[in-house]
C-alpha cells in the first residue's frame, strides 16, 4: 500500500465516487464556481475556508479534489456526478449554480 491512497475513484468522463467515509471531499472546480463537500450523508456547497495544502485537509479529515488536474479529468466542468456514500448519485450541474437544480438527485440507489 502506498503512502497517499485517494478516497475517491473517478469513472468515465464526468463521475467522482466517494469511497472513504472517513474523509470528506472538497470538489474545487474552478475559480468562480463554489466548492463543494462530500460527505457520507450526502453533497453539498463548502461554506468553510478552504484548507490551504493537503496537509491541513488531512487535519481536518478532509481531502482535496480539482476536478481540472492531471490525476482527476484534466478540464473543468460544467457537469458532474456524483455517487455518494449514502447510495446516491447527485448531479452537479454548474450553469445552474445560483438555483436549487444545482446540486440534485439523480439516481436514488445507484448500487
Amino acid at each position: 500500500m502506498n503512502n497517499y491512497e485517494k478516497a475517491f475513484l473517478v469513472s468515465g468522463r464526468n463521475t467522482l465516487i466517494h469511497k472513504n467515509k472517513k474523509l470528506d471531499l472538497i470538489v474545487i472546480n474552478d475559480d468562480d464556481d463554489p466548492p463543494l463537500i462530500i460527505t457520507r450523508h450526502g453533497v453539498k456547497k463548502f461554506e468553510e475556508e478552504l484548507p490551504a495544502s493537503r496537509s491541513e485537509a488531512k487535519e481536518r479529515y478532509m481531502e482535496l479534489v480539482d476536478v481540472s488536474s492531471v490525476d482527476v479529468f484534466g478540464e473543468t466542468k460544467t457537469l458532474l456526478f456524483i455517487q455518494a456514500l449514502n447510495n446516491k448519485e447527485y448531479k452537479v450541474d454548474y450553469t445552474k449554480q445560483d438555483s436549487d437544480m444545482f446540486i440534485r438527485v439523480h439516481q436514488d440507489n445507484y448500487i
